[in-house]
């Protein structure tokens, strides 16, 4: 019996979890999905209530913050989430090399942390321009 051929979990694309219903977000994403990336990348709209979530996670949690599933099944969130994604980005990876410097993601995290409290403002204006 010959055995089937088990994927590779590192031929896994990098998914981006993002939330759809969101305007601010789905500009962000759409310019993402413009680029050309150094690997492969799944985006995935995690306010459709048909998708299958990761593991573990719920869509409010997934919708409150930015995350990203990494190849080996990682779920990455906030400022290490873009980090992972600016990494396969062009234009962007230089962002990521800096946000590796010793104590800057950690900066970037608590940076995310205030605009995650100006989110639901900075939405209610974008939706007035949103043609969606």
């Amino acid at each position: 019996m010959v055995n089937p051929v088990q994927p590779n979990p590192k031929d896994r694309p990098l998914t981006v979890l993002y939330d759809g219903a969101c305007p601010l977000c789905r500009r962000e994403i759409a310019l993402y999905q413009g680029l050309q990336a150094s690997q492969p990348l799944c985006f995935a709209d995690v306010s459709d209530p048909a998708l299958a979530l990761p593991a573990g996670s719920t869509r409010e949690q997934l919708m409150a913050r930015f995350h990203v599933q990494a190849s080996d099944g990682v779920l990455l969130s906030g400022a290490e989430a873009f980090l992972a994604l600016w990494a396969t980005l062009p234009g962007w990876r230089w962002l990521a090399r800096l946000g590796r410097l010793p104590g800057l993601a950690w900066v970037m995290e608590r940076a995310y942390r205030v605009f995650l409290h100006a989110r639901p403002a900075l939405q209610r204006v974008a939706r007035r321009f949103d043609p969606l």
